[in-house]
């Protein structure tokens, strides 16, 4: 009985271990994706680039996938003994929290560039800059699975802080 316990102990750390590693390429694959994203285009005369850091919902996207993907990096460098574990489970509430705001802002922000707003008189973009649109799509898709990976990251910390035994 004690062998299968075991077995299953350094299964569960793997499928861990898997996750963060998961959380860390999301969440730099989308900073990266929203990072390259641009595009010049005119409409009629007038010139005009496409350009993350031309949004400020955007710009924050980008800064929290940093974020969290330095996190993710740093808990690998963490001894599983420490004390500071207790801390991680509270960082992975933030980074959870943080990613889902910078990945809502985005999402927001890409809805009017798609819709517009007729009502403000935001005119939609994407059609005269596609390939901006679509790269940002991907990013925040990306960042959005970033987002799923650190919810379950959250729950498994959850669980294995009120029964320390699994991990």
């Amino acid at each position: 009985m004690q062998h299968c316990h075991s077995n299953m102990d350094k299964t569960k750390r793997v499928c861990f271990l898997l996750l963060r590693v998961l959380a860390l390429g999301t969440t730099i694959a989308a900073a990266i994706v929203m990072g390259t994203s641009h595009e010049k285009s005119s409409f009629f005369t007038v010139q005009f680039e496409a350009k993350f850091s031309h949004t400020p919902a955007f710009t924050y996207f980008l800064i929290v996938n940093v974020i969290g993907g330095a996190y993710s990096l740093l808990v690998f460098f963490l001894p599983t003994e420490s004390l500071l574990w207790r801390l991680v489970i509270a960082m992975d509430v933030v980074m959870t929290m943080l990613l889902t705001s910078g990945v809502s802002a985005a999402l927001a922000i890409a809805y009017v560039g798609k819709k517009g707003n007729s009502y403000a008189g935001w005119l939609p973009i994407c059609g005269q800059v596609e390939g901006y649109c679509h790269q940002v799509g991907g990013a925040l898709a990306t960042g959005f699975a970033g987002v799923i990976i650190y919810m379950l990251i959250l729950l498994y910390s959850l669980h294995s802080a009120i029964n320390p035994l699994l991990l």
